[in-house]
């Protein structure tokens, strides 16, 4: 029987299907998330005659070593966040807010990958001569890098069937479009087939190949659901685009661990790591009252960072409650449970929280340090010099434990920090500069001085 086109309607948040279109999504309730793809139907049965035989590996000939698969970039962040490098046929995905800096990056890292591999850098959005400009502003000019020019996805896949690359860039997947496919570049159908076009023939050539992803307004990555289920690995880079350092990190990775993190700092020549970012956050730092070090973890690389909070007494009826680099509604959650645990009243108070160099944290072990800002800015009392503060606090004001306590305390000792008030270890260690506190009552009346 003869093929017939059908239509479905995807949902761009969850990747949910609808057999029609409706305002809202059934699955994950977003509403006008719902985007018609064009599909084919076949007649029943005709997979099993059309099909054939696929060649079968046995699994103890397929291993190979780790060193023949991957592409080192050279950068020792990079390397670690992909764990170890980019994987041959692996199909890499790398999103961020307009301007955070994935083109300067990927630049970067294409510079160092050529002095050992052949690498093709496609620009969809620019023309050769613009990205130019950008390697020669960075320095990395005179590199072997080849640059191209394209919008079509089927040409960019007759390129990477040649087999003549080890790595290629493609700079964006929301900026192609295949002529199989007849809707404008960015929708649903668009990109779901160009994705599956290009990781098909990379792994058929075993051509590693990077795709650049746009972000919505939410900061999640454009376009449907499935294209962070196709790829091998999402990589995330965030922070302020204005300034403040730039944290890699690894969202999902087939072929290493989703715990490590890059810190980069921009400057005129491109993206460097940061060496000691524990020490650079904390270079100005003031001790006043309202200011609390804490030592938090980035993936699994621990980062002493300052935590400040500043508590005055509102203007208007309802006070105001702000938060930078942390979550305001756990801010909330917070407060509230001061007010109900301790003498503290602040429910007059306005209140501010900001995370020192554009970090965002989502660390648990965040909440002692908030409650301990809240409490030295409020009574205008400062925390013990050089010590630093960590632990979940629950509802009832107890400090629970949180992962990786000996990595914060390692780092802490090696900035030259002597007291650390934190929960209590389930395996006390020698040497420790750990001051365990059971609540945060007992953290505010013990450690908070004139």
């Amino acid at each position: 029987m003869a093929k017939k086109s059908a239509t479905k309607f995807v949902c761009t948040n969850c990747g949910a299907q609808h057999a029609a279109w409706s305002g809202r999504c059934n699955v994950c309730g977003e509403w006008n998330t719902l985007q018609e793809e064009a599909v084919l139907v076949t007649a029943s049965g005709s997979a099993s005659k059309s099909g054939k035989k696929i060649d079968t590996t046995a699994l103890k000939d397929a291993v190979k070593s780790d060193e023949a698969i991957r592409l080192s970039t050279g950068t020792k962040d990079v390397d670690s966040v992909l764990g170890g490098g980019f994987v041959r046929g692996g199909v890499t995905l790398i999103a961020g807010q307009p301007g955070i800096g994935k083109s300067t990056l990927l630049m970067q890292i294409v510079a160092g990958l050529s002095k050992k591999y052949r690498v093709l850098y496609v620009s969809a959005e620019e023309s050769s001569h613009q990205v130019a400009l950008r390697a020669e502003r960075l320095g990395v000019a005179k590199t072997t890098v080849e640059l191209a020019s394209s919008t079509s996805a089927d040409d960019i896949a007759r390129t990477i069937a040649a087999g003549s690359y080890d790595l290629v860039v493609i700079d964006s997947i929301q900026t192609v479009t295949t002529d199989s496919v007849p809707s404008v570049a960015g929708s649903v159908t668009q990109i779901t087939n160009c994705a599956h076009l290009l990781i098909n023939v990379a792994k058929d050539v075993n051509t590693a190949v990077v795709l650049v992803g746009h972000v919505t307004k939410e900061g999640s990555i454009a376009g449907p659901k499935i294209l962070e289920h196709v790829v091998d690995t999402v990589l995330q880079l965030e922070g302020d685009r204005y300034g403040g350092f730039k944290i890699l990190r690894s969202v999902k990775n087939r072929f290493g661990s989703t715990n490590e993190t890059g810190i980069f700092e921009m400057v005129d020549q491109g993206l460097l790591p940061v060496e000691n970012p524990s020490e650079a956050l904390l270079s100005e730092r003031q001790a006043t009252d309202g200011s609390i070090v804490l030592a938090t973890m980035e993936g699994s690389r621990p980062v002493l960072v300052e935590v400040q909070a500043l508590v005055n007494k509102t203007s208007y009826g309802y006070p105001k409650r702000a938060a930078s680099g942390v979550e305001l509604n756990r801010v909330n959650l917070l407060v509230a449970m001061l007010e109900r645990r301790t003498k503290l009243n602040l429910s007059d108070q306005d209140i501010y929280i900001n995370i020192v160099g554009g970090i965002k944290i989502n660390d648990p072990g965040i909440d002692l340090a908030i409650c301990m800002a809240i409490g030295s800015a409020a009574k205008g009392l400062k925390l013990r010099d050089n010590t630093v503060v960590y632990g979940e606090v629950g509802l009832s004001g107890e400090v629970r434990h949180v992962p990786f306590s000996e990595k914060r305390l390692a780092e802490a000792a090696k900035l030259g920090f002597d007291v650390a008030i934190g929960p209590k270890l389930k395996r006390p260690l020698k040497n420790s500069i750990l001051q365990p506190v059971p609540d945060v009552r007992t953290a505010l009346n013990t450690y908070l001085k004139i």
